[in-house]
């Protein structure tokens, strides 16, 4: 058991419409939305709906029995045997959901020769370094992404790892798996998948893409192997082919009929860049999202990432389909590609969650620091009033958790998911800024690290530091494999 003592608790503000259940113990700062529908049973679209907000309960205590929240209250007695954490400095969230995430690319940050490029050009040059993937390097890799997340406040995420290099000489699902039991963090990873090279007329080299029977075959048996249907799973598996332009319309709509058969989620970029949209029209002859239609490649159990060139009719079919996206600010804006409309999807009710993306397109996997991004972009495009910090606390909390498929995860509530982060708010970087302690943590500070990390009722992350991982190790260990990677590639 853990009993976290005298904290500031994310809370529904009274008066605020909820169903059932939700209604007397929520903390989720949202509604706790439990309509169902599409083929796999799967959460409806949240209804437009007022502008969520939180509130804070202030002092009271929660105790974490096993996996779950056992109570939330005010002076809770510590059970004998209990660790007992002091919260009273702690804004305690509920933890943070990344939704799109390509872990390898950790290795190649901040490259010189393409800080400045747009997405195609930047795509084509990676390639030829991406290519000498082994498997040490997605190992460390995604121990790397997965601290920085975790040490953020990241509890549960997905990774869309779509490039599997010829000869590679091991599982990449496997090797990913072990570095999220490692770290210590639920895991909802994508198989993702490329068909066409550049002699398809797609940007990879032949070396990094797949057969589509293999990638089919092996897509099931990842299934088979790593799915874990139930609500309170650490691990998921969704499928993922990696984009319209790399793959083709037959690889997507098999993979979305394989992953429905699993009652697995299924994934992919979309309305990234105008470029995509030209090529979707040239190729094609229809519009990405069309594209998606006629594959079966959408509902409430299919999410994409990005999302920013759907006209209003695309954006109102997502929110009858109940189709996600995955807003990813940092990447939108370190490749120049645009700004997606988040807070036209909330208020037509389209299911809007949030993700680092990159890192080689974001260059950090700092998901505290994601949520303020996400609040900054949308006034840039809307004004003062276009993101509260309850909403972008939202779709970074339930709203992500609800697309990856953990409807017990997101929200602080009796009985739910023991998934929390504490922040430390009792600095001097707050210091002004406790008037609201909850979105002080967006709008004030310079350092996005919690303190602790619960995941599944486990400490992850203790007093800033991980529990079950040597923080240098991984470190030297990912540098090593950069240099590997840099070498074979001849930019060393």
């Amino acid at each position: 058991m853990i009993l976290l003592k005298d904290c500031f608790a994310a809370a529904v503000p009274a008066g605020t419409t909820e169903t059932g259940a939700s209604r007397a113990s929520s903390l989720s700062g949202a509604p706790d939305m439990r309509g169902t529908s599409g083929a796999s049973g799967t959460p409806a679209a949240p209804a437009p709906a007022a502008r969520r907000r939180f509130d804070l309960l202030r002092g009271v205590d929660i105790l974490i029995d096993g996996r779950r929240i056992a109570k939330i209250a005010p002076s809770i007695e510590a059970p004998e045997g209990a660790t007992v954490i002091d919260a009273s400095s702690h804004v305690v969230l509920p933890g943070l959901v990344n939704t799109h995430h390509h872990f390898y690319q950790t290795l190649t940050r901040n490259l010189p020769a393409v800080q400045d490029a747009k997405l195609f050009d930047w795509l084509v040059y990676l390639y030829e370094i991406w290519k000498y993937l082994d498997p040490e390097a997605v190992y460390w890799s995604s121990m790397l992404a997965m601290a920085e997340l975790a040490k953020t406040g990241c509890t549960l995420t997905t990774d869309h790892h779509y490039l599997y290099p010829a000869g590679f000489g091991g599982d990449i699902p496997s090797l990913q798996f072990r570095a999220a039991a490692d770290i210590g963090l639920r895991f909802a990873p994508t198989r993702g998948s490329m068909s066409r090279s550049k002699k398809d007329g797609g940007l990879p080299p032949d070396t990094t893409v797949q057969d589509e029977d293999a990638i089919l075959a092996h897509s099931e048996e990842t299934l088979r192997r790593f799915h874990d249907p139930a609500p309170d799973a650490m691990r998921k598996v969704a499928l993922a082919p990696c984009s319209p332009f790399s793959v083709s319309e037959r690889l997507m709509r098999d993979s979305a009929a394989l992953a429905r058969r699993y009652g697995a989620r299924i994934h992919t970029h979309l309305a990234e860049t105008s470029d995509e949209d030209d090529y979707c029209v040239e190729v094609y002859g229809r519009r990405p999202l069309e594209v998606m239609r006629d594959c079966d490649f959408v509902g409430p159990d299919v999410w994409y990432a990005h999302g920013i060139f759907f006209n209003d009719g695309e954006l109102d079919f997502l929110a009858k389909s109940g189709t996600g996206v995955a807003h990813c600010p940092s990447s939108n804006m370190r490749l120049g590609s645009g700004i997606c409309r988040v807070r036209e999807m909330l208020d037509r009710g389209v299911p809007v969650s949030l993700a680092v993306d990159g890192s080689a397109s974001n260059d950090s996997s700092d998901m505290l620091g994601e949520v303020r991004q996400a609040l900054l972009l949308q006034r840039i495009k809307y004004g003062a009033a276009g993101l509260t910090a309850g909403e972008a606390m939202y779709i970074a909390t339930q709203g992500g958790a609800r697309i990856l498929g953990f409807d017990q995860a997101g929200a602080i509530a009796e009985g739910r998911l023991a998934d929390l982060a504490l922040f430390n708010v009792m600095k001097l970087e707050y210091a002004g800024a406790l008037s609201d302690p909850l979105a002080a943590l967006l709008f004030s500070g310079y350092s996005h690290g919690v303190d602790y990390l619960i995941v599944n009722g486990r400490q992850v992350v203790r007093r800033g530091l991980l529990v079950g991982a040597d923080e240098e190790m991984i470190r030297r260990n990912a540098l090593s494999a950069c240099g590997r990677m840099y070498k074979k590639a001849g930019i060393l």
